[in-house]
C-alpha cells in the first residue's frame, strides 16, 4: 500500500479567483507547517505545483524528505479572463453560474473547464506515481487540484467534489493499493 498525501498550499488572503497567478503563500504560521510536516510520511517523495505558492509551502513542509522538480500539471485551475477578479466582477454571470453549478465542460473565457483541470492533474499525479511505484508521494497544490484526486478516489461527480472543504495547510489522505485507492482523511488539519 502506498499513501498519497495531497496537501494545499499557505494561504494568499486573496479576496478572488486565483488560478495561474503566482501569488506568494502566508507561510508565517509556522506552528501549523511544523504540525504539518511532522504529520506526513518522513520518507515520502514531495512534489509541488511551480507556482511560488505550492513551492515555497512545499519547501517549508520537506525537512528531510526527497524533493522531486515541480511539475505545472499541478497547478491550479485556468480561470483565463476570470483570474483575479471577484465573483461579483465576472460580466457573463450565466457562465459563470453554469461553470460552479454544472462543473464539466463549461470553462472561463481563455480559460480550461473542470474536465481540462482533471485530466491535467490526474496525468501529473499517475506520471508521479508511476516513476515511484514504492514510495509514498506528498503532492503540494491547490484547492481544485486536490478535489479532482479526492473526486477520483471517492468516485463523485464534480460537483459532489466542489462540496467538500479544503483548507490552505491541510492534507487530504489517499491510500492506493492493487483494489485502488481509498480515502482516509478529507481536509485534515494536524
Amino acid at each position: 500500500m502506498r499513501r498519497l498525501s495531497l496537501v494545499r498550499h499557505g494561504p494568499t488572503h486573496a479576496k478572488t479567483m486565483v488560478g495561474w497567478s503566482d501569488l506568494p503563500a502566508d507561510l508565517s504560521d509556522t506552528a501549523a507547517i511544523a504540525r504539518l510536516s511532522a504529520h506526513l510520511p518522513q520518507d515520502a517523495l514531495v512534489i509541488s505545483s511551480d507556482l511560488s505558492r505550492a513551492a515555497a509551502t512545499a519547501d517549508a513542509i520537506q525537512g528531510s524528505r526527497a524533493r522531486l522538480p515541480h511539475d505545472p500539471g499541478l497547478r491550479e485551475m485556468n480561470f483565463g479572463d476570470w483570474e483575479l477578479q471577484r465573483f461579483d466582477e465576472v460580466e457573463d454571470q450565466e457562465t459563470y453560474r453554469a461553470f460552479w453549478e454544472t462543473p464539466g465542460d463549461v470553462s472561463p473565457p481563455n480559460g480550461e473547464s473542470w474536465h481540462t483541470l482533471e485530466a491535467r492533474v490526474g496525468k501529473a499525479v499517475d506520471t508521479a506515481l508511476a516513476a515511484y511505484p514504492d514510495k509514498d508521494l506528498i503532492v503540494v497544490a491547490h484547492f481544485g487540484a486536490i478535489l479532482t484526486q479526492l473526486q477520483r478516489s471517492e468516485k463523485l461527480t464534480a460537483y459532489e467534489a466542489f462540496g467538500h472543504r479544503i483548507d490552505n495547510l491541510s492534507v487530504t489522505e489517499i491510500d492506493i493499493d492493487a483494489s485502488g485507492w481509498t480515502t482516509k482523511a478529507i481536509n485534515h488539519t494536524p
